[in-house]
């Protein structure tokens, strides 16, 4: 009996997970579909694959089949099971015939019981006629990314996506094609936040259901606001005198401006907070409002004598205490 390698027919390691194991039958599984490919053996290529990746994908079967690759082959390439050896998940059981056996290599029937679960193999039907409807298989997921200006992912919008999708043409042969479409972007979406259109990714074969298109969202840096979560954030300069004695100020949101009163004695660095003028959604974000105190470039000879009379007045102030100077 020769000894079948399943990590090698997949190509995978023996510590891949079971997402890399997965990933790699998905890609071997089309390239030998046999109503895809013209790769010489590709229907026992296909059975081969599904084979391997039937034990594999199982954590019990697995494990058993990483004790018996502990024996390996003997020097011809042939392999014998130990003394013994009894399948704990084989497949023993009814509904096994000799048209199943044509899909199973010989190293599989006397690993795993030489038969099989009375429902059919789990997932990838190599048996009989659910064989011939693993022929089916689910189209390729696609992902696309869009990039938004904040206004539109604040408002919603729609938006022109084209991405490339894998097809068969008329020769049976996968090419890539071109698709476009007009996309509706629901207000309130978020930097890298993925948007899920089922069926929109590339179609299926034998009558598969297609993939599903994924649009990762990014957005394009803005001159004013920057966004951390659903919260929208923006520096605002005020003057001296308006952080002192306090003011009601005019502030820029994604919405339009609202006035905002600044508490007297700010200083530079203060936030303050827009409640709900974040990014929309079930839970809307809110605006951070950081004051950042701006002088003149030029003083007036009367300015500068208030000044002096205002540092006369606080000379006792020292803005560098907490350093200690």
């Amino acid at each position: 009996m020769e000894f079948k390698d399943y990590y090698a027919v997949l190509g995978v390691s023996e510590s891949a997970s079971p997402e890399d194991i997965k990933k790699a039958y998905r890609k071997l599984a089309r390239k030998y579909h046999p109503d895809v490919s013209k790769e010489e053996n590709a229907s026992d290529r296909f059975k081969e694959v599904g084979e391997a990746y039937e034990v594999l994908k199982d954590p019990e079967k697995r494990a058993e089949y990483d004790q018996l690759r502990k024996y390996g082959a003997s020097g011809d390439g042939s392999f014998q099971p130990p003394p013994g050896w009894e399948s704990a998940s084989g497949f023993g059981g009814g509904g096994y015939t000799d048209a199943d056996a044509r899909h199973f290599s010989e190293f599989f029937e006397e690993i795993f019981g030489g038969g099989r679960r009375a429902g059919g193999f789990s997932g990838t039907g190599f048996g009989g006629d659910g064989f011939r409807q693993s022929m089916r298989m689910r189209g390729e997921d696609v992902h696309a990314r869009l990039s938004l200006f904040l206004e539109e992912a604040f408002n919603g919008c729609e938006k022109q996506v084209s991405f490339t999708v894998h097809d068969t043409d008329d020769h049976g042969r996968m090419v890539p094609r071109q698709k476009t479409l007009k996309v509706k972007i629901p207000a309130g979406v978020r930097e890298g936040q993925n948007i899920r259109l089922k069926g929109q990714g590339a179609p299926g074969i034998g009558g598969g259901e297609p993939g599903d298109l994924f649009i990762e969202v990014e957005l394009a840096p803005h001159p004013h606001f920057s966004i951390e979560g659903r919260d929208i954030l923006v520096n605002v300069p005020v003057a001296p005198w308006e952080a002192a004695l306090g003011a009601t100020i005019t502030v820029p949101t994604v919405s339009g401006k609202v006035n905002l009163k600044v508490p007297k004695g700010s200083s530079s660095g203060r936030k303050l907070r827009l409640k709900g003028k974040g990014l929309p959604g079930k839970h809307p974000g809110d605006q951070i409002v950081t004051l950042q105190v701006a002088m003149p470039e030029q003083h007036s000879d009367e300015a500068e004598k208030l000044y002096e009379q205002l540092a006369e007045a606080e000379k006792n102030f020292n803005p560098r205490s907490k350093l200690h100077v």
